[in-house]
Formats: structure tokens, sequence, C-alpha cells
């Protein structure tokens, strides 16, 4: 399988942990995958009142819009996280669920964001990513 070339930047010398803070890509199809919610596929709330739970469904959303364009989590390069009524203890709950579906090594660029309110007062979390695959020949 082909490969975009990625190269991850963290000028200031230290890495951080869970994000890269530049990420480089040659040639490839861009994806802009918009922000994912905490609802199944039946478009049912997974998670109520619960951030972690949230958390995973928004991944699983995101894993499968991935994977709808012929990409994993290796391909993305930028991800934007929006947290309602964001408190420093939420950032745990976040990164549990980040490990197991982003690259230890390579993590892509991001954003977390805290916010008064999403589309659905029931939402607590939303992500969106963008992602860079070869292009097809």
């Amino acid at each position: 399988m082909a490969q975009v070339n990625k190269k991850f930047i963290n000028p200031y010398g230290n890495k951080p942990p869970g994000y890269t803070h530049v990420v480089a890509t040659e040639a490839g199809t861009t994806l802009y995958i918009s922000g994912q919610v905490p609802v199944n596929q039946a478009g049912q709330l997974v998670g109520e009142k619960d951030l972690k739970a949230q958390t995973i469904q928004v991944y699983e959303n995101l894993l499968f819009c991935l994977r709808s364009a012929g990409a994993t989590f290796e391909d993305v390069v930028k991800m934007n996280t929006y947290v309602v009524n964001y408190k420093p203890s939420d950032i745990e709950i976040i990164r549990e669920v980040r490990k197991g579906y982003l690259s230890k090594e390579n993590p892509p660029a991001s954003t977390l964001v805290g916010v008064q309110a999403l589309v659905s007062p029931d939402f607590l979390i939303e992500i969106e990513a963008i992602a860079v695959i070869p292009n097809k020949k």
C-alpha cells in the first residue's frame, strides 16, 4: 500500500504528550472530517453525561469516517477537540481514550478547546480531523 510521506516536527525540542506541534506532508489527498459527535449509527446518543463513553463513541465515529475514505488514524495529521465546560481533569479522560486510537510515536497536531455548548445540550465532546492519504493512481 502506498504511503504519504509525513514529517512530525516538534520545534521546541521536547515532545509534548499526545500531540505534535507541526506535521508536514507531501502530495496526497486531503480528507476533511466534520466534527463527530457521540451518536451511534442509529442516531442515538451514547454515554449520557459520561465524557469517557462519549469520547469513545466519537473516536469510533472518526474511525468509521476514515475507513469510508480508505484511511486510518495513522493518516490523521490534525485534530480539533471541543469539550463542553472543559475542566483540567477532562484531559486525562480524553488522553486515555486517544491512546487506544492514535499513534504514540507520531500523534497528529491537535487543539483542545473548552466551549460553552455544542449543537445538542447532551453532547459533551466533538472532534474534527484532517487526514492525508496517498493519491490514487
